[in-house]
């Protein structure tokens, strides 16, 4: 069965919990939403 997680904002703190949560279980499938145009992300 597969798993999702949806992310409401994609400030610094969105894509990091996304990561994380990716680290923790890669099968997830990972959703942000977010309101402007751009999702933030660091390399």
């Amino acid at each position: 069965m597969a798993k999702n997680l949806v992310i409401i904002g994609g400030g610094a703190a969105g894509p990091s919990v996304a990561a994380e949560a990716k680290r923790g279980d890669p099968s997830l499938n990972i959703t942000i939403v977010e309101q402007g145009e751009h999702v933030s992300y660091a390399a």
